[in-house]
């Protein structure tokens, strides 16, 4: 069994927890190969000028659609809500971490003016509307390379997700920003393991080890980005987390200047109209 991936030190280390993960259900060996994404060839462009969401899956999905890899791994947040009928989500693991963090200090310690890194919509609109003096800038590269513009001085803070830090193994002191107030991205801390839906043996393997909670989780956040119309530079975000047999649901939304928050806790086995009610109260209907 082939496993596509990307070839970013992240990508490789979600992509060896899979492997752990699925191994003891796995009958043949297991391979990775590795395939550079748009996102990955060009990490000076503005994501929205290489093909943006999407363009760190695209050339995965298309190494899946002509049977190159049997499986893709990919970080959930990465994968489009929109995708062709040939691949399926087979299963989503274990989720980590979902928050954003900011490093080397908290927000508020910021100087006026400090030069801040993102180069997340999402996460430049929210900053933004919590200190509007800051510069942000755009901030592109893999995680390393990000610390390293930080640690030369390019910037004076940056923000990242929480969980690929974890992964990797990178201990800095960083500052988790309240997900009621700093939403995050949609799938974010989770990953996805994706094969053709026409390959049962593969289906199988995944179904073995896909997480439930993690499952219902994105699938709630997703089914809602896609009712919002979202893709990956809408100034949008959604966290669902799992309480029992409810849950609850946190997105923010800004629209031109407005910006709208809601906060809900709906059943596990929600219908989508329960969804449609958040999707209503975001766009001020």
């Amino acid at each position: 069994m082939i496993i596509g991936t990307r070839d970013s030190r992240l990508a490789l280390a979600q992509t060896d927890i899979f492997i752990r993960t699925a191994a003891p259900h796995s009958g043949p060996a297991m391979t990775v190969r590795t395939i550079k994404t748009a996102g990955d060839a060009d990490q000076t462009s503005d994501l929205k000028d290489i093909g943006g969401y999407g363009a760190f899956v695209r050339e995965l999905d298309t190494a899946l659609i002509v049977g190159e890899i049997d499986v893709s791994v990919n970080s959930m947040k990465d994968v489009p809500v929109f995708r062709g009928s040939e691949i399926t989500i087979g299963a989503v693991l274990p989720r980590a971490s979902c928050e954003d963090v900011v490093l080397p200090m908290r927000i508020g310690e910021l100087p006026y003016g400090a030069v801040v890194g993102s180069s997340s919509v999402r996460r430049t609109v929210i900053l933004r509307s919590i200190r509007p003096d800051l510069e942000i800038r755009g901030l592109r590269g893999n995680i390393d390379t990000r610390l390293g513009k930080l640690d030369r001085g390019d910037y004076d803070a940056i923000i990242l997700a929480k969980a690929g830090l974890e992964r990797l193994g990178i201990e800095r002191e960083v500052h988790s920003l309240d997900i009621d107030e700093f939403v995050p991205a949609p799938g974010q801390g989770a990953i996805a393991a994706a094969c053709r839906s026409s390959d049962d043996e593969a289906m199988d393997i995944l179904k073995k080890v896909d997480d439930a909670g993690a499952r219902a989780e994105t699938e709630a956040e997703r089914t809602l980005m896609k009712i919002m119309g979202g893709i990956c530079s809408s100034p949008i975000g959604i966290n669902a987390k799992r309480e029992g047999d409810r849950l609850t649901v946190r997105a923010v939304f800004f629209d031109g200047a407005v910006m709208r928050r809601c906060k809900t806790a709906i059943p596990l086995r929600y219908e989508v109209s329960d969804l449609e009610k958040i999707a209503a109260k975001l766009k001020g209907e």
